[in-house]
């Protein structure tokens, strides 16, 4: 299940940078919404699973309440899940 987390915070991490500062930019100066389209449904798909996952395995780990405020407020944050699995999750 720790791998199945790691990929899905990876790519939400790689999906959220690349509709922030690929996408949007594209979206308003270029006037061409279609990346922040493309982009949108595949990231939030991942921002849930990545929130549902962390639920799950959150026993395993034994967090307490501030690192799990942290690991689900990182899902928010750019660059926030490659700093979750350096931290909390490379030990694994």
């Amino acid at each position: 299940m720790i791998n199945t987390f790691r990929v899905v915070a990876f790519l939400e991490g790689l999906s959220y940078l690349l509709l922030l500062f690929i996408a949007t930019p594209i979206k308003y100066i270029a006037n061409d919404p279609q990346y922040v389209k493309m982009l949108g449904m595949p990231h939030g798909l991942l921002f849930i699973g990545y929130i549902a996952l962390a639920f799950v395995i959150k026993s395993d780990f034994k967090w307490t309440s501030k690192d799990f405020a942290i690991i689900l407020i990182a899902a928010i944050i750019p660059f926030g899940t490659f700093y979750v699995d350096k931290k909390y999750l490379k030990q694994a």
